[in-house]
C-alpha cells in the first residue's frame, strides 16, 4: 500500500494546517482528556470529506492515548478502567460496524445534548453526594461503547462517566487514556475488516498520530502547576464545549 498516495491532491499548506491542529488538539487533550476528536474534524472534513474522518481519528488516537498513559500512568484507576473496557467492547464493535453501514445527524444531536446536560447533572449529583457505583458505571460504559464505536469526539462521554464515578483531575485523564487504547484497537480492527482503512486514512492517521505524541508531556508540565479543583473545572468547560460543537456540526 502506497501511503504517499493518500496525500494526492493535498497541498503542503494543508498538511501544515493538519499538523498544527494535531499539536494543539493533543495539548488540549493532555489537559482535558479530550480535544482531538472534536477539533480534528474541523480541519479534515473540508479537506477530504466526512467519510474517512472517524477511522483517521481512531487510528491517530492510539498514538495520543499511548502518550497520555506514558505521561500519567501513575494516576490511572485500573479497576474502573477494567470495568469500562469489559462493558464497552461488545457495543463498540456494534457501533463501529454501524458506522461502516450508515451515518446520521440525529445521533450527534442526541450525544451533544447529553454532554451539555451531563455537567449540571454531575454537579447536582455531587451536591447531593450521589456517585455511580461499579454497576452504574458499567452500564454507562456499555452505552458509551456504541457512541465511541461510530463517532468522532464522543470520547468525552467517558470523561463524564469517570467524573461521576468519583475520579478527579489527572486520574480522569490517565484512566480514560487506558480505556481508549483498548477500545481504539477494537474499533480499528472492525474498520479494517470492513475495508475502511484506505491509503488516505492511514496516511493522515500516521501524520496526526506522530505529531500528537509530544502533546501530553507538554500538558503534564502545565498541569503540575494547576490545582485539582481548577483542572476539574477545565474538564467541565471542555465537556460543555464538546457538546455544543457536536450539536452545531450536526445541524450544519
Amino acid at each position: 500500500m502506497n501511503l504517499l498516495a493518500g496525500f494526492a491532491d493535498i497541498s503542503i499548506w494543508q498538511l501544515v494546517a493538519v499538523g498544527v491542529v494535531a499539536l494543539v488538539a493533543n495539548f488540549i487533550g493532555g489537559i482535558a482528556g479530550y480535544g482531538s476528536g472534536a477539533l480534528l474534524p474541523l480541519v479534515l472534513v473540508p479537506m477530504i470529506g466526512a467519510a474517512p474522518v472517524v477511522p483517521i481519528v481512531a487510528i491517530s488516537a492510539l498514538f495520543s492515548n499511548t502518550s497520555r498513559v506514558a505521561a500519567y500512568r501513575a494516576h490511572a484507576d485500573w479497576r474502573r478502567a477494567t470495568i469500562a473496557i469489559v462493558c464497552a467492547i461488545p457495543t463498540c464493535i456494534l457501533g463501529a460496524w454501524g458506522y461502516t453501514q450508515l451515518t446520521g445527524k440525529g445521533a450527534a444531536i442526541v450525544i451533544g445534548a447529553m454532554l451539555i446536560l451531563s455537567v449540571p447533572l454531575r454537579r447536582l449529583l455531587k451536591h447531593h453526594g450521589v456517585r455511580f457505583n461499579d454497576m452504574g458505571f458499567g452500564l454507562g460504559a456499555f452505552g458509551y461503547g456504541v457512541l465511541v464505536g461510530g463517532t468522532a469526539g464522543s470520547g468525552v462521554v467517558m470523561l463524564s462517566l469517570l467524573m461521576a464515578a468519583g475520579l478527579e483531575g489527572v486520574a480522569v485523564i490517565a484512566t480514560d487514556a487506558m480505556v481508549s487504547i483498548v477500545i481504539g484497537v477494537v474499533k480499528v480492527s472492525v474498520f479494517g475488516l470492513n475495508g475502511v482503512l484506505t491509503p488516505q486514512v492511514l496516511a493522515f492517521a500516521l501524520l496526526i498520530g506522530l505529531l500528537a505524541i509530544p502533546g501530553p508531556f507538554m500538558a503534564r508540565a502545565f498541569l503540575a502547576r494547576v490545582p485539582v479543583h481548577f483542572h476539574t473545572a477545565i474538564l467541565d468547560v471542555v465537556v460543555l464545549i464538546g457538546g455544543v460543537v457536536m450539536v452545531i456540526s450536526a445541524l450544519r
